[in-house]
């Protein structure tokens, strides 16, 4: 399967996820290294007419999920995906579209992570993550180790 087809077979199982239909969240396009993905202000704001710090870290994690999964899929691989852990850092208000990216951190690559999968039935990766300003800086970031785990 190509990358579009397998985008397009991400975007049907986040279309059965309720907080993901709620915050009009939306796979956009994967690169080939950065997978990125946007939600509507207008069904994230917060009291403030800024975007709601939960929903920057709900399109954060699921970026990084999303690639997670989307790079065990390209290697023909089926697994339950987590996110074990994360920190996030707030940089500035965000007063427009919510635009995220996730990408592998550089201390690891993606072959390392499916070969790990396929010999031990698990592997975990950190993904970093940024929902970035309509000026190019940045809004949010985020660090998360994601797990995968072999269906049973």
């Amino acid at each position: 399967m190509d990358d579009d087809a397998l985008l397009d077979a991400l975007r049907a199982t986040c279309a059965q996820m309720p907080p993901v239909v709620a915050m009009r969240m939306a796979l956009r396009r994967f690169d080939g290294t950065r997978l990125h993905m946007t939600a509507p202000l207008a069904a994230n704001v917060n009291d403030k007419g800024t975007a709601f710090g939960g929903s920057l870290v709900a399109l954060m994690t699921l970026a990084g999920w999303a690639l997670t999964t989307l790079q065990l899929r390209k290697a023909g691989l089926d697994a339950e995906v987590y996110v074990a852990d994360s920190q996030v850092r707030y940089r500035a208000p965000l007063l427009d579209e919510l635009v995220a990216q996730a990408w592998l951190a550089p201390e690891a690559d993606w072959t390392g992570f499916v070969d790990t999968f396929v010999r031990r039935g698990k592997a975990r990766a950190t993904l970093l993550a940024q929902v970035l300003l309509p000026d190019g800086g940045v809004a949010a970031e985020l660090s998360g180790r994601y797990v995968a785990l072999a269906k049973r």
